[in-house]
């Protein structure tokens, strides 16, 4: 969508979520909306029908999961030039100009189901195509797509980088995966942009696929941008909602790789790195976590020196 006013519409949202005790994040910038908000799901499905009241919101794609109560400390609402920032600047990618295709949760179930058929039954011919993670290497670990791309990306800026990694794909079916789509609306256009000629982006994103098909073809869990860190939603724990026997654990801690989805931050304040670490190292380490191997890179970049290393929180 576009919007003319992003001011009013921010200056209306932060009215509408005090109005009912919402939390959470909401950016608003001329290329469209991206929220998350928490609250009773009472005033949450009243939200969505305050929204709905703007002719520009009738479609959007509401994603509803279970909260803790405790998943933002505060609301937020902010107008920025862009939803997600790709900084390039001229070249930047209009996601309503430029978009890959979208891709819904039960077309990419039955590519997905035509696939494990023909390789079962071992004739014909399986569809090529490759699930390519938009998301940042610490999202992706603790969960993703079984037999995806996953390009170390520390932030989505990089996303060029990531374009160099999978160029022999540019004839090549390709489809961007993220958390709720966001990001593919811009990563899959710019794709599109570098010359790749046949690109999806899967609609509604990661945790669409997840609501519809629990712990199929997504192994681990969904890393999210509040309190709850990791989403275990949709009963991805209980084996009678799954065809797989219930909820693998795909990522390891950094320390002694052994089998965890305990997100972290370093204690050591200038590095404050987010990294997995089990509960095991970390009552070795007294109750704090330290980057195995030593930090090397301030939280904005920087490298560290001997004298911060030792910082403790």
């Amino acid at each position: 969508m576009h919007i003319k006013d992003p001011q009013m519409v921010a200056k209306n949202q932060r009215e509408i979520c005090e109005k009912l005790g919402l939390k959470g994040r909401c950016i608003i910038a001329i290329e469209g909306i991206n929220a998350t908000f928490e609250g009773t799901k009472e005033n949450i499905q009243e939200y969505i029908k305050e929204l709905e009241r703007d002719e520009r919101f009738k479609n959007i794609h509401f994603k509803l999961s279970t909260g803790t109560g405790q998943a933002f400390p505060k609301l937020s609402v902010k107008v920025r030039k862009e939803i997600v920032s790709l900084h390039l600047g001229t070249c930047d990618i209009d996601p309503n100009q430029v978009t890959g295709v979208h891709l819904k949760p039960e077309e990419l179930h039955e590519w997905l189901l035509e696939n494990k058929a023909a390789s079962a039954q071992g004739f014909g011919e399986p569809r090529e195509f490759y699930i390519v993670d938009m998301r940042n290497a610490y999202e992706h670990k603790v969960g993703h797509f079984e037999n995806s791309i996953l390009p170390p990306i520390e932030n989505f800026r990089d996303l060029s980088k990531v374009v160099e990694q999978i160029s022999h794909l540019k004839n090549k079916t390709v489809l961007t995966v993220c958390t709720g789509g966001v990001r593919c609306e811009k990563a899959s256009g710019f794709l599109v942009t570098q010359g790749f000629t046949d690109v999806y982006q899967l609609d509604g994103g990661i945790v669409s696929y997840m609501e519809k098909y629990p712990n199929e073809d997504f192994q681990g869990k969904l890393y999210v941008f509040d309190g709850r860190v990791v989403m275990t939603p949709f009963y991805t724990d209980d084996p009678k909602f799954t065809r797989q026997g219930g909820h693998k654990v795909v990522s390891k801690c950094d320390a002694c790789q052994g089998q965890s989805e305990n997100y972290v931050n370093c204690a050591n304040p200038v590095c404050h790195r987010h990294f997995i670490n089990c509960e095991i190292c970390i009552a070795g380490n007294g109750g704090k976590s330290f980057c195995p191997g030593g930090c090397v890179l301030s939280r904005h970049g920087r490298k560290i020196s001997p004298v911060e290393s030792n910082l403790v929180i």
